[in-house]
């Protein structure tokens, strides 16, 4: 009965291994042969004196032993070597020198050395599956897949491609209002492949500028095509993003391609994205011309550049102020990414009013001077020039409170006022 047992179990490794998925059958025969010579070597010392061969198609095996015939007298080694009388039994015309081959029973090995065997095979079919992985995800980096939710957790979702395999979806990497209930179908960029002590993990993400340009390639045939180009990509997501398109060809409005008729092309990717605002520009590489563009929907009175600092200060008309600083400092937050540039907005002063204004020395004795010099540092001397400097700017560049910023803007107005 014990045997029959073990022949069963040696079926099921091999079944078991058979329904393994990425794995080719030269892996698989020499997986197998490798597995057995190990049990082989640990049970004699050597494998060297045994031939395996493996069947995977009907699921068995074959193990031939190799051994020298010699004299009974000098029998010392039962696995290498087999008396003279022994050999004699099998064929009554061996001679000593010659070699004898006859097969031999795994399963009267013993039980142990069947278990043995599944654990080396398992061992090794768990390296294979890892290798598998890996191998197949690394090459994936960069593009849009899409996985069942299997899992939820407080810092990341577990998802499973079609063949099962574990994917991670970090809650770094989750647009804020992202929301999947198990069984739903998400879609997201493949970030990373981390390999540490050979455990492969795939990290997807979605809010990656890579998964927007994937998304605008999919929606976009011109692009797909090559016949325009994603030249930058700044995203908040979840929130808003910017992307600058150029086309080589002048017949082509890279921006009405991308958008499409009535939007119809953009609509998908903004459901995707959460209802993420995206704005197209067109790419310039005219830095001055790229900045206007990128602040857009405000309109621009001039620009100063400094290069060698990579800052930018922009000067509109009051009412422009507060579209190109956006909701949240937003819209100047994204142009400063989508440029590399550090862009500061100010209001076009009225020159007259300039002749009139104060230095801001003069208001130390209602205003700490820690404030003042604050304000100053950012570049500002002057009330005008506080005044007419958007609030968000003060509060985020000066590093003040929004209480003391509200208190240092009254007390410049009422000076104006009287």
């Amino acid at each position: 009965m014990a045997k029959k047992e073990e022949t069963i179990s040696l079926i099921d490794t091999f079944s078991e291994f058979k329904e393994l998925k990425n794995i080719d059958r030269t892996t698989m025969v020499s997986v197998l042969e490798e597995s057995f010579r190990s049990v082989i070597a640990k049970m004699f010392g050597t494998d060297e004196n045994y031939d395996v061969i493996v069947n995977p198609d009907k699921g068995d095996f074959e193990i031939w032993r190799n051994r020298e015939v010699v004299a009974d007298e000098d029998l010392t080694n039962p696995n290498m070597q087999i008396s003279l009388t022994e050999a004699q039994k099998i064929d009554a015309s061996y001679e000593v020198g010659e070699e004898v081959t006859d097969e031999v029973i795994f399963a009267k090995f013993g039980r142990r050395a069947i278990l043995n065997l599944r654990q080396t095979l398992a061992s090794k079919i768990l390296e294979l599956e890892k290798d598998s992985l890996y191998n197949k995800y690394i090459d994936r980096v960069g593009t849009v897949i899409s996985a069942e939710v299997y899992q939820i957790w407080k810092k990341e979702i577990l998802l499973l491609d079609d063949e099962g395999n574990e994917l991670l979806l970090p809650k770094t990497e989750q647009i804020p209002s992202d929301f999947y209930r198990k069984g739903e179908t998400a879609r997201a960029v493949v970030a990373r492949v981390d390999n540490k002590n050979n455990n492969p993990k795939i990290i997807l993400s979605r809010t990656s500028p890579v998964f927007l340009q994937r998304l605008f390639e999919m929606e976009v045939p011109e692009i797909n095509d090559g016949l325009i180009t994603i030249k930058k990509i700044a995203r908040i997501p979840g929130e808003r993003a910017k992307i600058a398109v150029e086309s080589y060809d002048d017949r082509i409005d890279p921006v009405g391609a991308c958008v499409g008729v009535k939007g119809s092309r953009i609509h998908g990717i903004v459901r995707e994205l959460r209802n993420e605002n995206i704005d197209v520009i067109n790419y310039t590489s005219n830095i001055q011309l790229f900045i206007q563009r990128a602040l857009s929907p405000a309109k621009i009175s001039s620009i100063v550049l400094h290069e060698e600092d990579k800052k930018a200060e922009v000067y509109l008309k009051p009412e422009e102020v507060s579209l190109a600083i956006g909701k949240g400092g937003m819209n100047i937050k994204l142009a400063s990414m989508l440029t590399e540039y550090t862009i500061d907005v100010y209001r076009e002063l009225d020159e007259n009013a300039m002749d009139e204004d104060i230095y801001l020395d003069e208001f130390k004795d209602e205003i700490d001077e820690w404030v003042i010099n604050a304000i100053k540092g950012i570049g500002l001397d002057t009330a005008k020039a506080v005044i007419n400097a958007p609030r968000e700017m003060l509060i985020e560049k000066a590093d003040l409170e929004e209480d003391t910023v509200d208190d240092v803007l009254r007390i410049l107005r009422a000076e104006f006022e009287e």
